[in-house]
């Protein structure tokens, strides 16, 4: 395990108002005339902007949070779920070069990791090097493993999910809630799944790896592997107790740890 960090005591609450953008992309948390830099939040499978709700309170003032919304879910619901990383990444991309006035840093959990990191790329290839590229919960693109469940049933797709973790996943039991989940759901493993890059780009961004030491489906071996995808002495890697989710009971020592690296 990588060495632990000192305690430090929380941030100050931000206590500035939810928005949305008018592209819809980013649900946004934190002050906006005091915004020194942005942290670009990307969710896993399945997942929403509702993941970081609690991270404002903990990030240093100044710091803004992009929560990026995925298609076809929320109060997205009737859009076209996006399968395919080039569009979603591209889309994401376009989005965010409004944003781009401030320092920013990328975090991505599991599969937003992989869409975090070609965000990056693509940032970098407008002349946009953002600060940090934080990936969470998922082997480097060149190491990745195909998912169990990935072409089954919806049956199979639900015990893949139960498979990572505990983090939400009853709400697969409420019939009316499972029917509008599992398009995203299915949505997003296509995304996942088609996505194999056999040489992924290098890039001049720094590289920040988190992982939970009991998520069998991403050994620390495959997540240490995003150190081939940064240049030299610009990789770290956190390791922490629990599964796929870790970062849902750790969120505080999570975010103590990328506040370092926001300065």
């Amino acid at each position: 395990m990588s060495p632990t960090h000192p305690t430090a005591s929380a941030p100050p609450v931000v206590t500035a108002p939810l928005r949305l953008t008018a592209d819809h992309w980013f649900r946004v948390h934190g002050a906006r005339s005091r915004t020194t830099r942005r942290l670009v939040c990307f969710p896993h499978a399945g997942g929403t902007a509702q993941l970081f709700h609690g991270w404002p309170a903990r990030l240093p003032l100044g710091v803004e949070i992009l929560a990026v919304r995925y298609p076809g879910r929320q109060d997205r619901l009737a859009e076209r779920c996006v399968e395919d990383m080039a569009e979603m990444a591209d889309a994401v991309t376009e989005a965010l070069l409004a944003y781009t006035d401030r320092p920013l840093a990328l975090f991505g959990h599991s599969m937003g990791s992989a869409i975090a990191y070609e965000v990056a790329v693509r940032l970098e290839a407008r002349g946009v090097r953002p600060e940090r590229l934080y990936v969470s919960g998922r082997a480097a693109p060149h190491r990745a493993r195909p998912a169990d469940g990935r072409a089954g049933d919806d049956a199979e797709l639900i015990a893949t999910v139960r498979g990572l973790g505990d983090y939400h996943s009853e709400v697969y039991d409420i019939p009316e809630l499972r029917e509008l989940l599992l398009p995203a759901l299915r949505a997003d493993y296509r995304l996942i799944e088609t996505y194999r890059p056999a040489r992924p780009v290098p890039l001049r961004t720094p590289v920040t790896a988190y992982t939970g030491l009991a998520d069998t489906h991403c050994p620390v071996e495959d997540v240490r592997a995003w150190s081939e995808l940064t240049g030299p002495g610009c990789f770290t890697l956190r390791t922490f107790p629990g599964d796929h989710f870790y970062l849902v009971p750790h969120e505080a020592e999570l975010v103590r740890d990328i506040s370092s690296h926001l300065h």
